[in-house]
């Protein structure tokens, strides 16, 4: 009677939804857990986002740390849902943490470099990728380089970066996400002759290059929409150009309050220390050693060259080459000279004179006869000729 009498009054305060049964207040809290245990997984969560629920589970367990019977991959789950660590919260907030706006101090301290996916260009009744590179300022939004390729190599984007150099000096910081074009020795090497620090975002955090990513809206939204009958590299840069000469570049900017980037970008003055042209060499000379073929011939990029000297076949050769201009060749250096090479040209080389090693080129010199020297000394003739009897 009591079970009825409480149903009554509450039908009566509420209709139906008063006789619904109430949720545990602690739902979902992972009760099954202990202090200790909720702080582990929540320390390894942020450590390893990456790594599943049932993953970790399974290695906890493994090591003697969890009961497998007593705690399931989905009250794992719901602990990093009450925490803010699983994946949804993780890609949008960095695992439940503030994320602030920021800024460089000034205009040069750091570029932010990309590559952005283009649509395809018909040259020739082929289609080829576009590839657009460019190199940002952070503080002024002011883009240093802008071009298109077909490709995003390391040797391409350094190519950029030299131009961007020449123009306007090196920064302080080089941002880059953590593609194979950004991770190579060479960049790493000439960013640290250069002193420009590199600095590399996390993986699969996109909002940290929100500054690109918004370059790269405007772009499309600006150009590359309406580049689809475009049929040449040469089409794509000069609109480039005139898109950033004619209208970003002068046009305000929200982060800038209403500012142009080029008129931040142009106010802070050029540094003191202005970057000679023999130090950009030198820092994008590379060295690697090589040993030269037995066909006087080494190889580098892909390419086969042959080495001006014989004498070097089958010895071991720092092969250098300067990567501020591509159509330069590379040369060898060996015991402090430097040797010459240039591309291999097997069809010439087969035209080539060659000395000729015959008996009647050679003949042999009166004095060295090894068959008459071991008859002579059979038959006791040692010394007949010209020699002491």
């Amino acid at each position: 009677m009591a079970t009825l009498e409480r149903w009554y009054y509450a039908f009566r305060a509420k209709r139906l939804d008063g006789l619904k049964p109430a949720p545990r207040s602690d739902k979902g809290r992972a009760q099954e857990l202990t202090p200790e245990q909720r702080q582990l997984l929540c320390d390894i969560r942020r450590e390893f986002p990456s790594a599943s629920a049932s993953l970790i589970l399974r290695a906890l367990v493994a090591a003697g740390r969890f009961n497998g019977a007593a705690v399931s991959a989905t009250t794992v789950r719901r602990l990093f849902v009450d925490e803010g660590l699983d994946r949804l919260s993780l890609r949008a907030g960095d695992g439940g943490k503030t994320r602030l706006r920021w800024q460089a101090a000034r205009p040069g301290a750091l570029w932010h470099g990309d590559v952005c996916h283009g649509p395809a260009l018909v040259i020739d009744g082929k289609t080829r990728p576009l590839r657009i590179h460019a190199l940002m300022d952070d503080a002024s939004r002011y883009v240093v380089a802008l071009e298109a390729h077909h490709t995003e190599r390391e040797v391409d984007m350094l190519g950029v970066f030299v131009r961007a150099l020449r123009r306007h000096g090196p920064p302080d910081a080089l941002y880059l996400d953590n593609g194979a074009t950004y991770r190579g020795e060479t960049l790493a090497t000439a960013c640290a002759r250069l002193g420009v620090s590199l600095l590399h975002a996390r993986p699969y955090d996109a909002p940290a290059r929100g500054k690109m990513e918004r370059f790269w809206r405007t772009l499309r939204e600006g150009l590359l929409d309406f580049s689809g009958g475009l049929t040449s590299l040469h089409d794509i840069n000069v609109r480039l150009l005139a898109f950033l000469d004619v209208h970003y570049h002068q046009a305000p900017h929200a982060d800038l309050y209403g500012r142009a980037p080029k008129s931040v970008f142009d106010a802070t003055p050029p540094r003191v220390d202005a970057l000679e042209e023999s130090g950009l060499r030198a820092a994008l000379t590379t060295r690697v050693r090589r040993r030269v073929r037995r066909d006087s011939t080494v190889s580098i990029g892909g390419k086969d060259y042959e080495v001006d000297g014989a004498h070097l076949a089958g010895r071991l050769v720092m092969l250098c080459r300067c990567l501020v201009d591509l159509s330069e060749m590379p040369w060898v250096e060996f015991e402090t000279r430097r040797v010459e090479v240039r591309p291999v040209d097997a069809v010439k080389n087969s035209r080539r004179p060659r000395r000729r090693h015959t008996a009647e080129a050679a003949p042999l010199h009166p004095a060295f006869n090894p068959p008459q020297a071991l008859l002579d000394k059979a038959l006791g003739r040692r010394g007949a000729k010209g020699g002491d009897a």
